[in-house]
């Protein structure tokens, strides 16, 4: 049996190759890492995440992206596996220790025999063959080129922010406190997975003023893109208005200050455990544009980060992705080349979990036509369905973004099944009818 060749093994790609393989398909994952290094992954591990390290909520009853979590563990995806077996306190959210996490799926990849991980850029399409496209939103400039070229189009693109972390060691504990919002979490330990950092309205608004004024990173001449507004640099959202992060990642509510209790923050910095160690910890929602000697200098305005040591500071790249309600069919082909499959972020997804379901039905799909057969994707009432939907043709072309999982994707559920049309009655419809339909995709292959 021919291979299917996937390009690209981040966590699209990864999880194709791991569907394909467990189908009895033989796959070659070409990665471009390490011979290739990009501005933003440190190793040359597969599915690397550089942007942050949660899942998001893990809740699957009342959360569209809890609910690709189920569909994704049901499928026997190794995303998921490896991120419930990484997993670190973090409230009602599914956050990893980044480093185990890619590690582990590297060694399930290298472990499976019909997978092979070939080193090297692919820099050309080919004609032929069972091609699988998941090269995430750091796709090389050569590559980039030849997508172009059969698109007969630039491909949209907007720029993605990445937030700093920060060695636990240097946050200052008498002035944070441990608590996550609302104390969801059903364990202490899980109640604890963030550091809260306070601010009064003083130190807000010279925060403001700071962050305002610092030195950022410019587009470069003749770059026109924009922020999708689930990742905004905090410096976007502070020019929106002045009140905006305090209405944002910067929310005092669902917090109390141990060591104030009758005080109430004005606006609070919560920062969530970066590894299971502990050592380290990311500034939730702080994507930031500011180049590096300003972070240091803004951020240790924060109370508490005031000595603060950084692992990594925040940066921005280009993030390049197929205007694909033109460009793909519902099997995620390239309608111009279908011998291309298209997977991830590329496809105008957002989010690692939502990159990752596209490439688990990538894969599938692939299996399939290498085994001469021919698989659909699942009903749009699911959550991996509503999102291929939307991609391949649920969207409007002419101002198509990326989007991540959510329920307004989904048809409505029909009168009399969810009682009471509040959404405490109506999300779990939602969930209740994907996972029945999910199951019942799963079960007719």
């Amino acid at each position: 049996m021919e291979p299917v060749h996937i390009i690209g093994a981040g966590l699209a790609g990864s999880e194709a190759a791991w569907q394909i393989a467990r189908a009895g398909v033989p796959v070659v994952l070409h990665e471009m890492r390490p011979t290739v290094e990009t501005f933003a992954h440190k190793s040359g591990d597969c599915a690397e995440m550089v942007c942050s390290n949660s899942f998001r909520s893990d809740d699957d009853v009342m959360n569209a992206v809890g609910q690709l979590h189920w569909e994704m563990r049901a499928a026997g995806g190794l995303i998921m596996a490896m991120a419930d077996k990484h997993k670190l306190p973090a409230g009602g959210a599914l956050a990893v220790d980044r480093e185990a996490f890619s590690a582990s799926v590297t060694a399930a990849l290298k472990a499976e025999p019909l997978i092979t991980i070939q080193s090297g850029e692919i820099t050309e399409l080919p004609t032929t063959g069972n091609w699988i496209v998941a090269t995430g939103p750091l796709t090389s400039d050569a590559l980039a080129g030849a997508i172009r070229g059969i698109t007969g189009s630039e491909a949209l693109a907007f720029f993605d922010a990445i937030a700093p972390i920060v060695h636990a060691d240097t946050i200052d504990m008498s002035i944070a406190w441990e608590q996550s919002r609302y104390d969801k979490g059903e364990t202490l330990e899980e109640q604890r997975a963030y550091i809260n950092c306070p601010m009064t309205k003083d130190q807000y608004e010279a925060f403001i003023d700071a962050l305002l004024a610092a030195d950022k990173t410019e587009f470069h001449e003749g770059e026109t893109a924009g922020y999708f507004d689930g990742c905004l640099p905090i410096e976007v959202m502070a020019e929106r208005g002045r009140e905006t992060l305090r209405f944002g990642p910067m929310k005092p509510v669902g917090l109390t200050n141990v060591h104030k209790p009758d005080e109430k923050a004005y606006a609070v910095v919560q920062l969530r455990r970066d590894n299971a160690l502990g050592t380290l910890y990311n500034i939730v929602g702080f994507q930031t544009k500011m180049k590096y000697g300003a972070q240091t200098q803004v951020f240790r305005m924060i109370p508490g980060l005031q000595d603060a040591s950084f692992a990594r500071l925040g940066g921005i790249h280009r993030n390049s992705f197929l205007n694909s309600p033109t460009l793909l069919d519902d099997r995620m082909r390239m309608k111009r080349q279908p011998n291309l499959r298209f997977a991830g972020q590329v496809t105008g997804v957002e989010g690692y979990v939502e990159s990752a379901a596209m490439g688990l039905l990538a894969g599938r799909m692939a299996a399939a036509q290498a085994k001469g057969q021919d698989l659909a994707p699942p009903a749009y009432t699911t959550s991996m369905g509503a999102l291929v939907n939307h991609i391949t043709g649920g969207a409007e072309a002419k101002t198509f973004q990326p989007m991540n999982v959510n329920f307004g994707l989904f048809p409505p559920v029909e009168e009399g099944r969810s009682g009471r049309r509040g959404r405490k009655d109506r999300y779990p419809a939602y969930t209740q009818r994907a996972k029945d339909d999910f199951n019942a995709w799963l079960a007719a292959q």
